[in-house]
Order: structure tokens, then sequence, then C-alpha cells
């Protein structure tokens, strides 16, 4: 759910798997600069930050590049350590190379190949494996030699860790990982596990991949998009408002989804779910600055200073939905990234037009029914025609078993009886929400409007 949950701000909702669109043709072109790889050549080292930058920006592409030519997820990433350990201790002195990932591409791929010949000779396997060998797999590129330009191996690498045969958590924590840079311990940290729980996770996720079908042609690209964009929605959604822990936002996460997601719509300019998407995180991460206080205490959408707000964001991600549902069939995305287009839209919150929004959720539970869009939906009804409209929403919700007891159904039953007047219902919805929640700031949010809500002395709020 991409939303301040505990306050019921009706931003978006959708948990469905999209049907796979066009296929994927990659052009790498992510790195912002001309000629692609090609970096001036340097006299000076470099290091520190930039380093890590460059490495962190360079490493997912380079090992997609070499799971395309050696099929070995494993191997492969251990090549790339050694590469990009070999980059840390000769480009600080030498500089950086003029095509540095053509540089760690030959790099690693020449670990890669050392590594299986020793074990070939080691373990006598030569009969074993050359059935499995393509022509030319076991030549290293030369160091001149520039990887084909009509492929984009970062998306290629996160189509690969979104295999059907993984589930939606090892597809996560594994995209996370190999695409996103994240450590082992990153990772856990992010789903609320020990290292030594994750690190199995991941290694699983890794043989499942192996002993499965890695093909990825056009059909394979189309049919693990939706797969894909689900779970860069995922991602972004934990770093946007992080389900447990001390810490309102997990901003690493959120940018990364961004960065991957942006990457995507570079190579598919013309998918409008992909624009979608997009948008949607354009939108709804340009209030992050707002969100909380100097405390670190939530603030809701009400009450956050719109004047803070990214304009940029705001009106790069306006400009994405608004061409993307012009020219393309509607889908879920869209319609999530035009309801956050209204919010951010209204100058001071009185003036969000709640009709449309009511309407956009009604065209959302539609076409991708969800519980959460329904009680986003029943938040936007409230809204526009009376609490007591959408608490009769909230009440045919609570039979629903995926959201009796979800914490948000009880904050937003709480905040629409708060609307309604009935304020000793609506401290106790709050406080049964803050049991529900395992998040530190949505707990402390809850416990503090169920204090400030006597018979005597409540005024209802706008979230």
């Amino acid at each position: 759910m991409l939303a301040d949950r505990s306050t019921g701000v009706p931003t978006a909702a959708h948990d469905d798997g999209r049907a796979g669109r066009d296929a994927l043709v990659g052009h790498d072109r992510d790195d912002g600069r001309a000629g692609g790889d090609r970096l001036p050549a340097r006299d000076g080292g470099v290091g520190g930050e930039d380093l890590g930058r460059l490495l962190r920006e360079l490493a997912p592409r380079v090992l997609g590049a070499l799971l395309r030519r050696y099929d070995d997820f494993d191997a492969c990433e251990d090549a790339l350590q050694e590469a990009m350990l070999a980059a840390t201790v000769q480009w600080p002195v030498d500089g950086v190379p003029e095509h540095p990932r053509g540089w760690l591409v030959t790099v690693a791929a020449r670990r890669f190949i050392d590594q299986i010949r020793s074990e070939r000779a080691r373990r006598d396997r030569e009969a074993a494996s050359a059935s499995r060998e393509l022509p030319g797999a076991m030549v290293a590129p030369g160091p001149d030699e520039q990887v084909p330009r009509d492929h984009d191996d970062t998306l290629t690498l996160l189509f690969m860790c979104c295999h059907p045969a993984l589930t939606p958590a090892s597809q996560v924590a594994l995209t996370l990982r190999a695409v996103g840079g994240l450590t082992t311990a990153e990772v856990a940290g992010a789903f609320l596990v020990p290292e030594a729980t994750m690190g199995p996770r991941i290694s699983r996720a890794k043989q499942r991949i192996r002993a499965a079908d890695t093909t990825l042609s056009g059909p394979a690209y189309a049919e693990r998009l939706g797969a894909v964009l689900h779970v860069l929605y995922l991602i972004f959604n934990e770093g946007y408002t992080a389900t447990s822990g001390p810490h309102l936002h997990r901003p690493d996460l959120a940018t990364e989804a961004i960065r991957l997601t942006r990457a995507i719509h570079r190579s598919l300019p013309d998918d409008g779910e992909v624009a979608g998407l997009l948008a949607l995180m354009l939108l709804t991460d340009a209030r992050r600055a707002t969100r909380t206080d100097a405390e670190g205490g939530l603030v809701p959408l009400g009450e956050q200073d719109r004047l803070r707000w990214d304009a940029d964001l705001i009106e790069e991600g306006t400009r994405l939905v608004t061409d993307a549902m012009l020219r393309c069939p509607l889908g879920p995305y869209q319609l999530q990234a035009a309801i956050a287009a209204v919010h951010v839209g209204a100058p001071h919150v009185a003036d969000t037009d709640w009709r449309q929004i009511e309407f956009l959720y009604r065209l959302l539970c539609r076409i991708a029914p969800n519980p959460m869009a329904t009680l986003n939906h029943a938040i936007a009804v409230a809204m526009a025609d009376g609490p007591d409209a959408g608490l009769a929403m909230v009440a045919a919700l609570a039979a629903d078993d995926r959201m009796a007891r979800h914490h948000r159904l009880a904050a937003t039953r709480a905040h629409l009886r708060e609307l309604a007047g009935d304020m000793a219902a609506a401290r106790e919805d709050y406080l049964l929400a803050s049991q529900r929640t395992s998040s530190l700031p949505e707990q402390r949010y809850l416990r503090a409007r169920a204090d400030r809500l006597t018979p005597m002395d409540a005024t209802p709020q706008e979230s």
C-alpha cells in the first residue's frame, strides 16, 4: 500500500499480478553519458564516494552481462566481486579506464574462466560440463571488446530475479541483493530477519533460478513484466512507509525502486503501466520530506507543508501519468498515479477534489479489485458524501479475512468515526490500530490521536 497507512490517506492501492506487455527491447542508456560506458580517460585516481557510486551503478549491468554469457549466478557474482575488488585497488592509482564497464566485464570474465578451469582440472568435470557450453562461452572478451548495445543488462538481471519459479518474497530479496547492490545484511534488515536466515534464502533463490529455464526471449520479458513491476512496487512501498521498526521511511529502498523503474521506462517508453508506476512513485516520493517532523513523528497529509513538496518530481510525475492515460490502455498503476496527482495538485487540503478521487477509486476497484483499494475508496466516499457513507463500506470490509485484523482498517474506521463525532468509538479504534501495527512512528501517532480525543474536546481533522 503506497499510502500514509495509519492516517487513511488515499494515495494508492493495488495488489494484482499484471499481464505481460510487449517484449522488452533494452537500450543501455541508463548512465546518462554520451557513448554509453565511455568516460574521458583520467590521469589522476578516483576514490571514496565517487568510486563507490560508480561501482554501484555498474555492478548490476556487469553481472547481467556475465549471466547472459555464462548462466551461473553464484560463479558470476563471485567473479564480479573479484573484479570490483581489483577496481578499488587499481582505479584510485591508475585512474578510471575509458570503458569502465568493459574493464569490469573483461576482468570478471577472466576470473570466472580461471575459476571454472581450476574446478574442472581438480574435479575432472570436463565431459559433464562440455555439453552445457555455448560456442565461445569459455572465451573471455578482449579488453577493447564492447558489450552489445542492444541489451540493457541491468534489466536482464532484474527480469531474471523475477523468475516465476520464485515466490514474491524471494523475488524482492534477490532483486535487492543482485540488482540493488544491497548486502545480505541490508536485505535481511529490510525483511527484519537475521542475516543467517536471509543468506540461505537468497542462495536457494539462485539455485532455483539455475535449475529453471533462464532463457529471456521476447515472450519471457512480456510474461514477467507484471511481476517485475509488482516487485518494484513492493520495494518502493516498504521504503516509503516501513512496515516495522523505528523509522517511517527507508529512503534507500524507495530510491532504488525509482532508479530501477526509470531504467524500465527508458526501455519501454510506450508502456502505460510502466509510466504509471514511475509516476506513482515520483508523486508519492515528492512528499517524503514533509511526512515526518523534527522528532521523526508521522505528519498526516492534511498537516504537511505543501510548499516543501518537491515541485520537480510533481511536475514529472503529473506529465508522465497524463501522457500515459491519453495514449495507453488504462491500468491500475495509472489510476493510482492519477489519484496521487489530484492530491498533490491541490494548493490546500481544502481544495482537494474528492469527487474526482472517488471516481478514480471506483474505476480502480472495478479493474483491479483489492481490499486496500476498497478501503481507500471508502475514505474518498466519506470525504465526498459524509463519514456515514464511508463507514458503511468499512463495515463490509471487516468481514474480509485479509483485512479484519489489519491496522489500517481500524485506523480508517477511527478517522471516519472522529469525523462523524463519535469520539469514544474513534478513540478505541485508534488504540486498537496502534496495537496492530509494528511501525513505531505509526504507533506513536495513533496513540497521540487517541489521547487527543475525549467526549468533551475533539476536533475532527482530515488526513
